[in-house]
């Protein structure tokens, strides 16, 4: 295997971009996997992508994207990596060692540069690997319309010391430097000033109200419209405990719903869990065996890989949702209970969320940090989280699909958080979060004329086996901080007017809050 270094890609504006070309030896005009990073080309990216997929006899091309290790410009996160990844593409057609197909592959960012140019590549996109990514990442910036504050403040944060000095212990450093800031006290304008001593102006534009996808800023940063025009074979790879799990599976339907026939496969994993890249790695390398060299006997029969949690067990199924999966509604019952059984009386309970005091969240999915699940009940001993519990289970109760929620609110402001998370009680008390969803109300959530309004959350999905003995138990809340930023009450970022928001919610018979659980079995 060789390597030439810092070879000059040029873009149309005049910019160059540096990429690395890994060669094996004897195998001049190999099929080309492109990898496109704006976290570095070398380094452990190098040794793991580079030189593991030229040893198994593709070309590589490592490329910095723009104003990122060398590469020119400056770094527009999201904002140019379509038109710089076709230019990329245009180049690599008019190399000499360039064979006519190439494929691409990468997780997280590297993931989101793929999908901003697949439907455009023409047919010599041969194949895709995309792990632990979307094709668009501005529903995992506002959750449920709520602002994902950790994760966006930490990678902001991450992003502008990558290029610098001692820029590769940012990954670990980032994320103290978020939760320090959000814990400063600061409004959340400034603390970019915080956590990178500056102004970060991705931070900022995320910050300037741009959660409605026609915003025009997100025409060239959305590439969810367009996935299933995607010829190329896909293969996903995902955790149930990551970040962008919901819209991975979201380009998956999009796929399937093309009449495509893309793979799956979800592990025990979160973002930056070392644990799904060597899986990845492996997962990548049988589907382009498979579609670049005319070798599929590394291809496994189902196209569907799941790692079911409370089972410790991998299953495969032919498609998702699996099939036979069937949505029960377990409702929010009389005495903080939970069951399948519909309420028989009116009843509403009650929670005051303060601003000043956001209530905290323990775990759950956020980018830069360790994501799996841990004990909850310090949160569930708080005044302003309502908690309901289920009897212990007779039987295992296995749920497998995407997991939401109905819930009927009323509110003394209109501008309210929902928080609805699902979790696992075990026989000696320890309560585990299983998943978890949010929903930001405004004044547009219509309501009846007692000032109910019925709230639709969704959770991320799950595999998840509960076994007999343990119980299912639901939160309702109005915060999880810093997972997301604190609401006001107003409709505003700033503190200043805070108002308190008392909520109710119902589990009458006429307005029945329940989750749907995707119950297989």
């Amino acid at each position: 295997m060789r390597v030439h270094r810092d070879l000059p890609v040029p873009m149309p504006d005049g910019v160059t971009l540096l990429a690395d070309r890994y060669v094996p030896v004897g195998a001049e005009r190999a099929p080309v996997i492109l990898i496109r990073s704006p976290y570095g080309r070398r380094g452990a990216f190098g040794w793991a992508f580079g030189r593991g997929f030229a040893r198994n006899g593709f070309q590589v091309v490592m490329q910095s994207c723009r104003g990122s290790f060398g590469s020119g410009g400056r770094l527009d996160p999201l904002g140019d990596e379509h038109d710089d990844g076709l230019a990329t593409v245009e180049w690599l057609r008019r190399q000499s060692w360039y064979g006519g197909a190439f494929a691409t592959f990468g997780p997280s960012y590297l993931g989101y540069t793929q999908w901003a140019i697949a439907p455009y590549a023409g047919p010599e996109l041969k194949a895709m690997a995309v792990q632990i990514s979307a094709s668009q990442f501005r529903d995992a910036a506002y959750l449920g319309g709520a602002f994902a504050l950790e994760s966006t403040l930490s990678w902001t944060t991450l992003t502008n010391a990558m290029a610098r000095r001692f820029g590769a212990t940012a990954i670990f450093t980032a994320p103290r430097l978020a939760r320090r800031a959000v814990l400063s006290g600061r409004p959340v304008e400034e603390l970019d000033l915080v956590s990178a001593g500056q102004p970060l102006a991705f931070y900022r534009d995320l910050l300037g109200h741009h959660a409605d996808p026609a915003v025009p800023y997100w025409d060239k940063r959305d590439f969810s419209a367009r996935v299933g025009e995607v010829s190329a074979p896909v293969t996903l790879v995902g955790g149930w405990y990551d970040v962008f799990i919901p819209w991975q599976l979201r380009d998956y339907l999009a796929l399937r719903a093309a009449g495509h026939r893309p793979q799956l496969t979800i592990g025990p994993w979160y973002h930056v869990d070392m644990r799904h890249g060597r899986v990845s790695m492996l997962d990548a390398l049988a589907w382009f065996r498979a579609h670049l060299l005319g070798d599929p006997s590394g291809l496994r029969e189902q196209p569907v890989r799941l790692h079911i949690t409370g089972a410790g067990e991998w299953r495969d199924y032919p498609d998702w949702p699996v099939p036979g999966m069937r949505a029960e509604r377990w409702h929010l019952r009389e005495g903080f209970g939970l069951g399948p059984e519909a309420p028989q009386q009116d009843g509403t309970d009650r929670y005051r969320y303060h601003p000043a005091h956001p209530t905290p969240v323990i775990g759950g999915p956020v980018l830069l940090v360790a994501s799996l699940p841990r004990d909850q009940r310090r949160l569930e001993a708080r005044r302003d989280v309502l908690v309901y519990s289920s009897r212990a289970l007779r039987a295992d109760l296995e749920a497998i699909g995407p997991v939401s929620a109905q819930v009927w609110v009323r509110s003394s402001t209109p501008y309210v958080d929902l928080v609805v998370r699902l979790c696992d009680v075990q026989p000696d008390g320890v309560s585990l979060n299983v998943c978890e969803g949010v929903r930001r109300l405004t004044p547009a959530e219509p309501a009846d004329a007692d000032g109910w309004r019925r709230v639709e959350v969704e959770l991320w999905p799950i595999g998840h086996r509960f076994r007999r003995g343990h119980r299912l138990r639901v939160h309702v809340a109005g915060g999880a901080y810093p997972t997301i930023a604190r609401n006001f009450g107003t409709g505003g970022w700033s503190s200043e007017g805070m108002v308190p928001a008392d909520v109710e919610i119902s589990r009458s018979p006429e307005h029945p809050s329940a989750l749907l659980l995707p119950v297989v079995g």
